[in-house]
């Protein structure tokens, strides 16, 4: 396994990330704890989770993951071993949560993480992330154009540090992170720390994968002159990048069959067909779509670590191992021309 310091901290991460949000669904408990025991015995040691886990959210199973963790941690003992993130949900998509009250202020995130070191069973969080920003924003869930509105309801971003700083004081996380968001709001909250002595943000958790590039248009300049590096998540693309869905397959535990109401941008003729010449291009190199699209995440600049998540422990194999493969430069040339044929076809 490699590790990177995250800047501006003491916390030294695998470059390879365990997701978990499928743990208490897609995956029983038994086998969630199979894929931590595996994880950590690779040499994963950041792992990524969130309060609203797993999904599809509902309030039947809202925060199971955390609390699955949780019993892995009493039972093992092994919570000093992993450098835990977890997230705080923003508002307006899951009404239910905490009486709707999902705004990113005081209240709101003073309850989540208690709430969220309960289910952990833990007195410390590594990494607390906003999982996504409290206004209207583009960049994420497959929205392209940004969405202007006179009524827009926002907590102001310094409220949220302050909420952010006094968590910090308390002893209860020790570093915070974005999650889905955008060049402007990046930079406002780097700017309010600084101005304000508020906590600053040390990370961003946005999506990233060859079939959607967009964090290269003008958050990966940000995260290379401002020291705040990408956790990329869904690398595989919601599976296509895992050459599941080829020819028509729709496995049980295939994340179109258990989230189709999240697959919408994937489940595409013109991605499927692009995701076939990726894999073709793949087998020419002896790689399986998998370990390609993989290895292509790891060896970006501004990636500080990949988030990858799976169903079964040989898929989680797999996706751990891609830290070893090297891309040529004529295969990375040869990827950059497919992009530049076919750019960034689900936002």
């Amino acid at each position: 396994m490699k590790y990177n310091t995250l800047p501006n901290t003491d916390l030294e991460v695998s470059a390879i990330c365990l997701g978990t949000m499928s743990y208490g669904k897609q995956l029983h408990e038994e086998e969630a704890h199979q894929q931590l025991d595996m994880a950590l015995d690779m040499g994963v040691n950041f792992w990524d989770t969130a309060e609203m886990y797993p999904v599809p959210v509902d309030a039947e199973h809202f925060g199971k993951t955390e609390a699955i963790m949780g019993r892995w941690f009493a039972k093992t003992g092994k919570r000093k071993d992993v450098v835990l993130a977890t997230k705080v949900v923003g508002p307006g998509r899951y009404e239910g949560i905490r009486d709707g009250d999902t705004r990113l202020n005081r209240k709101n995130i003073l309850q989540a993480i208690d709430e969220s070191l309960g289910r952990l069973q833990t007195e410390v969080i590594d990494l607390y992330q906003l999982h996504w920003p409290d206004r209207n924003f583009n960049y994420a869930f497959g929205k392209r154009g940004f969405p202007i509105s006179e009524d827009e309801m926002m907590t102001p971003l310094q409220e949220t540090l302050e909420a952010l700083k006094e968590v910090q004081q308390s002893g209860k996380v020790r570093y915070f992170g974005l999650s889905n968001e955008t060049p402007w709001g990046t930079m406002k909250y780097l700017e309010l720390a600084k101005q304000h002595g508020l906590p600053r943000m040390i990370s961003i958790q946005n999506c990233y994968n060859l079939l959607n590039r967009h964090y290269e248009v003008g958050m990966s300049e940000v995260s290379l002159r401002e020291d705040i590096p990408l956790l990329a998540y869904s690398p595989l693309a919601f599976g296509v990048l895992g050459g599941r869905y080829f020819e028509g397959a729709m496995p049980e535990k295939g994340r179109f069959n258990v989230h189709p109401e999240m697959a919408t941008r994937y489940r595409q003729d013109h991605v499927m067909q692009v995701a076939q010449q990726y894999a073709e291009l793949a087998a020419e190199y002896d790689l399986s779509l998998a370990q390609l699209s993989l290895a292509f995440v790891n060896h970006q600049p501004f990636v500080a670590s990949n988030i990858i998540g799976a169903s079964t422990l040989e898929q989680l194999k797999e996706d751990i191992e891609s830290i070893d493969i090297q891309l040529s430069d004529e295969l990375l040339s040869r990827l950059e021309e497919l992009h530049e044929r076919h750019p960034n076809l689900c936002a």
